[in-house]
């Protein structure tokens, strides 16, 4: 704690500090300062690289000015751990009227554009790399450096050579599901379940723990049906402020299939089924 101490000029009150519930990859604590109260996630020092590609994607977040991130105060390595330390918020109980003030706000985010698809860097989806090389392509950058990224560690990581093989022709078909669509480079939150939001104690809406690139804005909303968390609120009012295109339903699974291949790959065969049943519906609706 001396080396925050030295470098951000708070000073820690609360010792022991306080741990902090959620996520499976880092440890994260609430800590008492002098002034106000902060977050901070460590890990080892390995992890360095994918907390600052984070402060990043918050700081890209918070320029767009739609929803509100935790502040980022510093990012570093002190001593034998990496560290992102964050403003703490105090979250309150989510309700209708948050998640309608989300929908909003996520479709104001969505028409934060650029040229290009991808990021300025590389980032992570959970613990696992994720590449934002920019491309004018959307069904290219997204067949590649999404589905057939993690399709390959899939494979890597024991997924049965049969379901390889369908996923390997769905690439192939991936124009199917577009048709005269053409995506924009929208902001993305990009791993966007109902376990990154909250409400602050005034009752607005938080996002965290992003995986941030410009991207097709469905890829963002599919998510947000994958897991649960968000009710009809949400929807009805980011459709209010940009309704999506005709087709975004067949979409859907086909943005999962990334979520879900990346499941498998962080917490093994229990995402098998998920990941085998959304391919073969994806190739069904193209026969």
């Amino acid at each position: 704690m001396r080396d925050l101490e030295r470098r951000t000029g708070l000073r820690c009150i609360d010792r022991p500090v306080t741990p902090v519930a959620g996520g499976s990859i880092n440890r994260s604590f609430r800590v008492a300062t002098d002034r106000d109260p902060v977050f901070i996630k460590v890990g080892e020092p390995t992890a360095l690289g994918m907390y600052e590609a984070e402060a990043a994607g918050l700081a890209e977040l918070e320029r767009a000015g739609a929803v509100r991130v935790p502040g980022v105060i510093d990012v570093g390595a002190a001593g034998n751990f990496a560290y992102l330390l964050l403003a703490w918020v105090d979250f309150a109980e989510k309700s209708a009227v948050a998640e309608y003030q989300l929908g909003d706000a996520l479709a104001r985010l969505h028409r934060t554009s650029r040229e290009q698809f991808g990021w300025d860097r590389d980032n992570t989806i959970g613990a696992t790399p994720q590449v934002n090389t920019p491309s004018d392509d959307w069904l290219a950058f997204y067949g590649e450096h999404r589905l057939r990224y993690q399709l390959d560690l899939s494979a890597a990581n024991g997924l049965p050579q049969r379901i390889v093989a369908c996923a390997l022709r769905l690439l192939g078909r991936m124009d199917e599901f577009f048709g005269d669509y053409r995506p924009i480079p929208s902001l993305l939150h990009g791993d966007l379940w109902g376990g990154n939001w909250g409400a602050d104690k005034n009752g607005y809406p938080v996002i965290f723990d992003p995986a941030v690139y410009f991207g097709d804005r469905e890829a963002d909303l599919a998510m947000t049906r994958l897991f649960g968390g968000f009710g009809r609120a949400f929807y009805a009012a980011y459709h209010a402020q940009w309704p999506l295109a005709g087709g975004w339903e067949r979409r859907v699974d086909l943005y999962n299939l990334y979520h879900l291949l990346n499941h498998f790959n962080l917490f093994g065969g229990g995402y098998l089924e998920q990941v085998d049943g959304t391919i073969h519906r994806l190739l069904e609706a193209t026969a």
